[in-house]
């Protein structure tokens, strides 16, 4: 079913995606997710600073990862005293199918 609701709906998802993507820092938060899911808050910081070279206090970084989350770029789980986050890329592939053409382009 896709309606003038839903097509809102995928237009508002798709702008908390771009709004997400712009930012450097939360690409950086998301390359390292892709390379190594389920990370503490601890590790994304400490990898942040070893690899890339970006300091920020660990409010900083959760509030990217808040944006981020927002936007379904990244879920996050509980065990324990610990909290994980892991990348989504589901809103990326709904993006992504917006655009590529799956069926051969037409001859003119």
């Amino acid at each position: 079913m896709i309606g003038k609701e839903s097509l809102a709906y995928s237009e508002g998802m798709a702008d908390d995606v771009f709004k997400a993507l712009a930012d450097p820092t939360r690409r950086k938060i998301l390359d390292e997710l892709a390379e190594r899911r389920g990370q503490t808050l601890f590790e994304i910081c400490s990898r942040l600073t070893m690899k890339h070279q970006i300091t920020m206090s660990r409010q900083a970084v959760s509030q990217h990862l808040a944006v981020l989350e927002a936007a379904g770029l990244v879920e996050s789980r509980r065990e324990g005293r610990n909290k994980f986050h892991d990348l989504n890329t589901a809103p990326l592939e709904h993006i992504a199918e917006r655009w590529i053409r799956h069926d051969p382009p037409e001859n003119s």
